[in-house]
């Protein structure tokens, strides 16, 4: 356990942290939770933190060093202070006690008579094991958990029903797999919940009994076609197919004056996300052709990511002007690769003009073109499963001129969208 000198105070911002995001009690986190908290940190300070250094910070890592100024003053920013020297002084920290301070001092002999009261009390532990050993041997086949969409469409509400049978537990959580925000805490006898979803994605849906995946299954929501959203928190704005479809798939003037007006950094994105069949996420080819439209104050870096759906991950293949690659990061589902500890330099591409991509995957590895020159390849581990869908993701704006997906090896055709011939 971590014992630096400043632990409890960091516990402390820790806390006040998960408070102002409501995602449920941490311990509940897994991976994908702390790669989603990094993305929010980053958006709302410009500051990157790792979901490896968030792991740490938050113990789920055996690491016995003190976090860095830098991380701590990113954490207090996150908070709602200017940094972390303003966080101490607006906590009302009181100096130990003498009595603590004999604790301290007298540590060595209080635990010598921890341990023999440890031994004593052995067999008391052994009586109750037997308890416990009752929660967490749960017989999953008599619980019931189930979900269903209210509507078409987006946003979109889901109704959660479950019968947990004779279980007793003050920690019940049902979690999804790609929103965080979406954990929802169960009390006493209930049977049902509800929660609602502002993008179309492919989520997996876990019932968790003190930290135990009891009950899982799948829940898809479509866009059916292309959708537009400018992506403002907590709720996005859904763009209208007037104001999206023209020679290419692109926002109207009106949308792209809209986002240069903020004054805070905003993402808009395009998705497409519905079932494609038996379609491995694994063995595709996509061909698109992209250019960045908003350049100014928030957005000079260009940043832009493309992100690869499956039924059990997802990559992400990002791009920037090439001085600011070292803010980007690049996942391939259970590979997560940070631009400030690894060389990413081939993404620094600048799209102030169309250029095409290509983005072939076979087998698990990940090979990238620009304008037919190869700048990266990959392999990763996991698979992403079947392939449900594609967001284009820039901060600012941009637009897309086609879009071609094929599946290997037989190259048979998923998408072929030519925005330019709708015209």
């Amino acid at each position: 356990m971590n014992t630096y000198p400043e632990h409890k105070l960091v516990q402390k911002c820790l806390l006040e942290i998960e408070e102002k995001l409501e995602w449920g009690n941490s311990d509940q986190w897994h991976n994908d939770v702390f790669i989603e908290l990094s993305d929010s940190i980053q958006q709302s300070t410009g500051i990157l933190l790792s979901p490896t250094t968030l792991k740490r910070v938050w113990g789920k890592v055996n690491y016995k060093s003190a976090p860095s100024i830098s991380t701590l003053n990113t954490l207090s920013q996150f908070a709602g202070y200017a940094n972390w020297r303003d966080f101490k002084n607006k906590k009302d920290v009181k100096k130990p006690s003498w009595v603590e301070k004999k604790i301290t001092q007298n540590l060595g002999v209080i635990m010598v008579s921890a341990s023999i009261m440890t031994i004593v009390f052995i067999s008391f532990y052994s009586m109750i094991g037997a308890k416990k050993e009752e929660v967490t041997n749960i017989d999953s086949s008599k619980i019931i958990f189930s979900s269903r969409p209210i509507t078409g469409g987006l946003p979109n509400s889901v109704v959660f029903d479950f019968d947990l049978n004779t279980i007793k537990s003050d920690s019940i959580y049902i979690q999804q797999f790609w929103d965080v925000t979406k954990t929802i805490k169960i009390k006493p006898g209930q049977k049902k919940a509800t929660g609602i979803y502002y993008f179309p994605g492919y989520f997996g849906a876990k019932l968790l009994v003190d930290g135990q995946i009891i009950k899982e299954h799948d829940l898809f929501i479509t866009s059916n076609n292309w959708m537009g959203t400018i992506d403002y928190k907590p709720i996005p704005k859904y763009v209208s197919n007037t104001d999206m479809f023209r020679d290419r798939l692109s926002f109207s003037n009106t949308i792209i004056n809209e986002i240069k007006s903020t004054t805070e950094p905003v993402v808009s994105t395009f998705h497409l996300v519905k079932d494609f069949g038996a379609v491995s996420g694994d063995n595709i080819r996509i061909k698109t052709s992209v250019r960045n439209l908003y350049r100014e104050k928030w957005a000079v870096c260009q940043k832009f990511r493309i992100v690869i759906l499956g039924t059990n991950g997802a990559l992400i293949v990002p791009f920037s002007i090439p001085g600011c690659v070292s803010d980007i990061n690049v996942m391939l589902n259970d590979v997560y690769l940070r631009g400030k500890e690894h060389d990413l330099s081939a993404f620094g591409v600048d799209f102030s003009d169309f250029k095409a991509i290509d983005i072939n995957i076979i087998e698990k590895k990940l090979t990238v073109f620009v304008d037919d020159k190869e700048i990266y390849s990959r392999q990763y581990n996991k698979s992403i499963g079947k392939f449900v869908g594609i967001r284009y993701r820039f901060l600012g704006a941009g637009e897309i001129n086609h879009l071609n997906i094929t599946e290997s090896p037989d190259e048979k055709t998923i998408i072929n969208h030519d925005f330019n011939a709708k015209n």
